[in-house]
């Protein structure tokens, strides 16, 4: 990391971590034990709705021992997937989450409710890996998909099972309860807060874990939704997973006639037009800041509590992203944030000033989006090279915490492991304008400060979409930082395509082909370059795409210009 400002940051982190570490244990030393060390549900009362889509062929397959999450499969032979180490991470979490049953819900079969208590008891008995079932988000996880789920699984048991369930219940709210008096990063404390009320509400004799929810999730909603209703994390991923939670939440609450926390009324006001922000004519989200493949039917069904008619931000300062709207269904969605906060950052990308380009339901420009599995893959996806923006000198305007030789190594590695692979620097200052010109088109303009402290350069882009969307101009330029550098670099201009559209060259520009009208792309005194890409964020995995580069030498005052117009078909 060297001996500038990236190692005095690296360590007011470390020392961050270490002092929260000494106060959990401090807690521990000296508070009585919590309210729900002995607590126990005596029954439950409601199931909340899921508002997840179910699908009752995946129940086949998993009748026929197949289990396939986050982008992997494993043929379980008739045996309990329990009894197998998870071929990834991502595909463990997702089996020990429980939120498959939904699936065999869909079924409405005797043999689905019999296969569903048979999973739940074999975990009950303790079979997996039980350090990846037991870390916080998982619980949590599960313990929502369990209430969610439970006229599946309780339909037809015996007295013994039910009892086996709810004390399954109550060890999760107690485990839960533990880890966030130890100290759990944000995410995770505000997916625990939902999973205690979804707890306190669903089940008799638990109203100390409404309390302690409720209370919770006040507290994590306002610290964590911004004002224009995006996360902390600018992870629109987890915006949309967390509303498909506080959908139903809500309606726990007045099912049981309680009023919702006003936290929670205010988050999902602010959360459903930011969502729209960001949503394509394909009905798919913007991939940004951790964002991969969308489920397009969650998405419609999250879309629908914010009205049929419901118009969608244009600009949210806040959260930092942006949207450019034209005739023929022409949008652009960019990226005009800083780095979110270190806590938050574990699955934030390089790619300020990154947009997407798309034209009804055809998108055109990409990121390439975040894999659902392979770490490697992962760290491939958040780099600056892997977003459709500037990269200068061959690195990301974002430095990312990962263990480094020498001295500092196992402190990194401990400060990895307690927070992930976060930001550790990137793009502070983000200035923004846009307006509309005399023509009547969509201008935007933003300038980070990414690369200010190691290039001493200042990336800024100026986007201008015609009133009939028919034409994005587009304009990169480069300035000296305050320190007075800013030496040539040699840089990229890249242009991520989506995998459904064709690049060809055609003079000194590139043809777009794809399912609607062809575009072209071309860009003044530099010739582009059609290069090979990938686009991690696909349904069925990564998939083999293309990119439009340009190459230069960036210094103080360089200017590049470039353009897409749409053709007539």
């Amino acid at each position: 990391m060297g001996w500038g400002p990236d190692r005095w940051r690296f360590y007011r982190l470390v020392g961050h971590e270490a002092g929260r570490s000494l106060r959990a244990v401090a807690v521990r030393a000296t508070s009585r034990p919590s309210a729900l060390a002995r607590l126990r549900p005596t029954g439950l009362v409601i199931a909340p709705q899921d508002l997840r889509t179910s699908d009752a062929t995946i129940a086949a397959d998993i009748y026929a021992g197949l289990f396939v999450f986050a982008g992997r499969a494993l043929a379980t032979g008739g045996r309990s997937p329990f009894d197998f180490a998870p071929p990834s991470a991502q595909w463990g979490e997702a089996l020990y989450g429980f939120g498959w049953l939904r699936h065999l819900r869909a079924a409405e079969s005797a043999l689905s409710r019999a296969n569903a208590r048979a999973f739940v008891q074999d975990f009950m008995a303790g079979r997996g890996d039980q350090a990846l079932a037991q870390r916080p988000t998982v619980v949590a996880r599960r313990l929502i998909s369990l209430l969610c789920q439970s006229p599946l699984v309780l339909e037809g048991a015996d007295h013994a099972f039910y009892q086996a369930f709810l004390k399954l219940i109550g060890r999760s709210t107690r485990t839960l309860d533990r880890a966030l008096r130890r100290g759990v990063l944000p995410r995770d404390r505000l997916l625990a807060a939902v999973a205690l009320a979804y707890a306190g509400l669903c089940c008799e004799g638990f109203e100390p874990v409404l309390r302690r929810g409720t209370r919770l999730l006040h507290r994590e909603l306002t610290r964590q939704i911004l004002p224009d209703g995006g996360h902390r994390s600018r992870d629109p991923g987890f915006a949309k997973d967390l509303l498909l939670d506080l959908l139903p939440l809500r309606q726990s609450f007045l099912s049981r006639d309680i009023a919702p926390p006003e936290a929670l009324l205010n988050a999902v006001d602010r959360m459903l037009p930011l969502l729209r922000l960001l949503r394509h004519g394909d009905a798919s989200l913007g991939h940004h800041n951790g964002m991969g493949a969308t489920a397009a039917d969650q998405l419609a069904t999250l879309l629908v509590y914010d009205g049929a008619l419901a118009k969608p931000l244009m600009h949210a300062p806040h959260s930092g992203y942006a949207r450019l709207e034209g005739g023929g269904g022409t949008l652009v969605v960019a990226d005009i944030g800083p780095a979110p906060p270190p806590a938050h950052s574990a699955a934030a990308g390089a790619g300020c000033l990154s947009f997407e380009l798309s034209c009804g339901p055809q998108r055109l420009v990409v990121n390439c989006g975040m894999p659902a599995t392979g770490e490697e893959m992962r760290e491939l996806a958040r780099t600056t090279a892997a977003h459709s923006t500037a990269c200068l000198a061959d690195t990301s305007s974002c430095r990312f915490l990962a263990p480094q030789p020498g001295l500092i190594h196992p402190i990194a590695a401990w400060l990895k492991r307690r927070m992930g692979p976060i930001v550790v620097r990137g793009p502070a200052e983000v200035t923004v304008e846009r307006g509309t010109d005399p023509a009547g088109a969509s201008v935007l303009a933003a300038r980070h400060d990414g690369y200010v402290p190691t290039l001493g350069l200042y990336h800024e882009r100026r986007w201008r979409l015609h009133a009939d969307g028919a034409l994005l101009e587009g304009h990169d330029g480069f300035l000296r930082g305050p320190a007075g550098r800013g030496d040539p670099v040699e840089a990229a201009i890249r242009f991520h395509l989506h995998p459904t559209v064709r690049a060809s060259r055609t003079g000194r520009g590139v043809r777009l082909a794809g399912a609607g009208a062809p575009w072209l792309f071309e860009a003044d005194a530099i010739d582009p370059v059609i290069e090979e890409s990938v686009f991690f964020a696909a349904l069925n995995g990564a998939r083999r795409t293309e990119q439009i580069v340009l190459y230069l030498t960036a210094a103080d005052g360089t200017q590049v210009a470039w353009r897409f117009r749409r053709l007539a078909e």
